[in-house]
């Protein structure tokens, strides 16, 4: 086999997968919408959700682009990691389609495909018809790529080493190896399994080495959502890790099945085409793991958490003190929103102060944290508010009704007060880009407007636990909002009297004046949810001439 066929090999590699990447895209934007809703709706149930990720999967024909999807779907909390996992098993089984396929070897009809689906996406004026012609285009070369590779593995017959190695190859290890390189390499099961079923085509892949590969194989599969969610969540992680586990499980099953019982001979005699007994065995492994699997999802469920510990901030995406089912009791309704919008308020400074030091040290270690932190703080603001639309629809007492409004707007401000936590960070992350950092002059500023932010917030909302204010904490809410405008205004003066004397760059001046204009806003937002609290002694102080 010489250099020639080598790269002719390498070409038809990159024409099957691109065929087979590109025949999955035009699908999925022909479908994937609708199988999105499917996915969202009909996984309550393990078994509709174990065919649907097979159904899914035959669709985009990637069960690691599903289980990427599904992780998707569970850090909306969209479905819960019992319903994923259901999915999961099913998209492992759906992923075989393409080695029947395969097997059919329709090669022969590739040019006509080639030729068809070019002209519908190149002609075509609907969008459905393009679609069409993606799928048909991407099929074709998918067929096109294999009879390439097929055809640079011709002269392995008559290459004597190779046929040496295949004839003594029946180590478990060996195979297992090179099918999990194989497809960490590739990226795809179903390409790996191609190119296996191409040296069959050439009679050059026993099924007696090839079973072992496919072990292999399906096992490296599971890089690409173990990549996916290496910065993911820890219940996309848990997705990823169930994705192995299937794969590994099926694995130690059959590979054993394989060396001590006569599965391989009872393939090889009732099927003689040897890509079709490569894509039986594939199928067998899939099904018959997922089988097994799918009425121990619990247990494999569980098993995830011992591998991803359960950490704090998962529980935060529900609603820790508001119980829906008493309404009926004005007082502990009250009691519970308050304890729900501090827990809020809680996050919000606790952000703030992890973007201040991040902004000051320079460093993005708790940016995962303070993101984490903001999904948490939407997700209560949307939740809460939800809540307080539904219970205003009942007969309240005034005051109960009045401080439920006023929490109504106390959620806003929070939510923009830690919106502008992110921005800082923001400006932190620029920094970093351009490779710079503030002097300690700017970061001495920071950290004086930091804390009269920060014992603002914590004063707002003690007020708004209290749901009172008095006049002398008013006008003193007032006087701090005024010092961080005055604060702020002298600090951006000094930093371009540094620019001037080159102890700063301009890129800088630009990320310090948008984190004092978000010091700034935050101190608006405190001086807003104070505003929002005590309502009848703000009356009279706005009488006073005082405003709020």
């Amino acid at each position: 086999m010489g250099i020639g066929s080598i790269f002719t090999l390498l070409g038809g590699l990159g024409l099957f997968l691109f065929g087979m990447k590109y025949m999955g895209e035009g699908l999925e934007l022909a479908a994937g919408p609708k199988m999105k809703d499917l996915l969202e709706k009909l996984t309550r149930n393990r078994f509709l959700g174990f065919l649907l990720g097979a159904l899914v999967t035959v669709v985009i024909q990637s069960s690691s682009a599903t289980t990427v999807m599904v992780m998707g779907f569970i850090n909306a909390e969209i479905m819960d990691l019992a319903q994923a996992t259901g999915v999961i098993f099913g998209s492992n089984i759906g992923t075989t389609i393409t080695s029947v396929l395969i097997a059919l070897d329709v090669s022969g009809i590739a040019p006509v495909c080639i030729g068809l689906g070019a002209l519908l996406m190149l002609y075509a004026k609907k969008k459905k018809k393009k679609y069409l012609g993606q799928v048909i285009l991407g099929f074709g070369l998918l067929f096109e790529g294999l009879h390439t590779m097929s055809g640079a593995m011709a002269p392995l017959k008559d290459f004597e080493p190779f046929q040496k190695f295949i004839m003594n190859a029946n180590n478990p290890l060996l195979g297992f190896i090179l099918g999990a390189l194989l497809c960490a390499i590739i990226q795809s099961s179903s390409a790996a399994v191609g190119v296996l079923q191409a040296l069959a085509m050439q009679g050059c892949m026993p099924l007696g080495f090839a079973c072992y590969i496919i072990c292999g194989i399906n096992v490296g599969s599971s890089t690409p959502p173990l990549l996916a969610a290496l910065n993911a969540k820890n219940n996309a992680k848990r997705a990823a890790i169930i994705y192995l586990l299937f794969n590994v499980f099926g694995a130690i099953l059959f590979i054993p099945l394989s060396m001590l019982t006569p599965l391989n001979g009872i393939i090889e005699s009732m099927i003689p085409s040897g890509m079709f007994q490569i894509s039986v065995y594939h199928i067998l492994f899939k099904v018959v793991t997922g089988v097994v699997l799918l009425p121990m999802v619990n247990l494999v469920v569980k098993w995830t958490y011992m591998m991803v510990p359960k950490q704090a901030h998962e529980s935060a995406f529900r609603l820790e003190y508001i119980d829906p089912n008493m309404i009926g009791s004005p007082a502990v309704l009250q009691l519970q929103v308050q304890k729900e919008v501090g827990r809020m308020g809680d996050l919000v400074k606790q952000n703030l102060q992890l973007a201040a030091e991040s902004l000051m040290k320079n460093s993005l270690e708790k940016a995962r944290t303070i993101r984490d932190n903001e999904e948490i703080v939407d997700y209560l603001a949307s939740e809460i508010s939800g809540y307080l639309t539904r219970v205003n629809a009942y007969e309240l007492p005034v005051e109960v009704s009045r401080f439920l409004s006023c929490s109504f707007n106390v959620l806003n401000e929070l939510e923009q007060i830690s919106d502008h936590a992110v921005k800082i960070l923001t400006q932190t992350e620029r920094n970093i880009d351009m490779g710079s950092k503030f002097s300690d002059a700017a970061c001495k500023e920071i950290q004086e407007i930091y804390d009269m932010d920060a014992k603002m917030l914590e004063d707002v909302m003690n007020i708004f636990a209290e749901a009172d204010i008095t006049l002398e904490g008013w006008k003193k809410i007032r006087r701090v909002e005024s010092e961080v405008g005055e604060q702020s205004a002298l600090a951006k003066e000094n930093h371009m009297a540094r620019m001037k004397e080159k102890k700063c760059t301009f890129e800088q001046g630009l990320t310090f004046t948008e984190s004092m204009n978000s010091f700034v806003r935050i101190a608006n937002h405190c001086v807003s949810v104070a505003g929002n609290s005590g309502k009848e002694v703000l009356n009279a102080i706005a009488k006073q001439g005082l405003g709020i």
